[in-house]
């Protein structure tokens, strides 16, 4: 039976001063150790705001959200950012690295071997306005993992990239699940989807769906 290491109950996200339905609404959900669980639906769905709200990265307004057994919300911003610092990793659809400084210098320590395991080694002296997309991202995906975060949340890692770029990141993130891994990933791209080994529907501020995938092979 898989371990839930994440779990989020009764969750609602309603913006203040709106007067709108909540964006997440009476959201319950579990993530599992070793899945690559995948979001998906249409735009406006709540889709980044329920991964920002797993991630302790946004507030919610009711509800709880329990990483390994404790209710991350009820930590003080000190211990959320020593908990997303030592059990998180990070991806973004922008990747974020520090302009000024080589890839190497973005990764620091475990630079070397995760840079290779990337395969970006070869760009580690240069800055981001110097390699190309996918680099980049990769290079996202190296600092993400420095710590080896117990969960890898991921939104819409391919959203800037071109098909093979894309590939690319997919692959590495596929080999990284197959590794053992736990990824979330947020996404609008089914060819990004079928890498999962599991959907979660958002729609109208809920999850109305879910599927369990077969493991992704590559087509010759």
């Amino acid at each position: 039976m898989k371990e839930i290491i994440l779990s989020a109950k009764d969750v609602i996200k309603q913006f203040s001063g709106s007067d709108q339905e909540p964006v997440l609404n009476h959201v319950n959900v579990d993530i599992y150790d070793g899945d690559f669980t995948i979001i998906m639906g249409p735009s406006g769905a709540g889709k980044s705001t329920l991964l920002y709200i797993l991630s302790g990265m946004d507030n919610i307004s009711g509800g709880t959200v329990c990483y390994k057994g404790q209710e991350i919300h009820n930590l003080s911003e000190k211990q959320m950012a020593a908990l997303r610092a030592k059990e998180f990793g990070f991806v973004f659809q922008q990747t974020h690295l520090v302009s000024n400084l080589t890839l190497f210098e973005n990764v620091d320590m475990r630079a070397a071997a995760l840079l290779s395991q990337m395969h970006v080694e070869k760009a580690k002296d240069r800055v981001p306005a110097q390699t190309s997309g996918g680099e980049a991202q990769r290079a996202a995906i190296a600092r993400a993992m420095i710590n080896h975060p117990g969960l890898l949340f991921a939104d819409e890692p391919t959203g800037a990239l071109n098909k093979r770029n894309s590939e690319e990141v997919l692959n590495l993130l596929t080999d990284l699940n197959r590794q053992g891994q736990s990824i979330l990933m947020v996404t609008h791209d089914l060819r990004a989807a079928v890498r999962g080994t599991r959907i979660l529907y958002l729609e109208d501020g809920n999850i109305l769906d879910e599927m369990e995938l077969p493991l992704f092979e590559e087509s010759n």
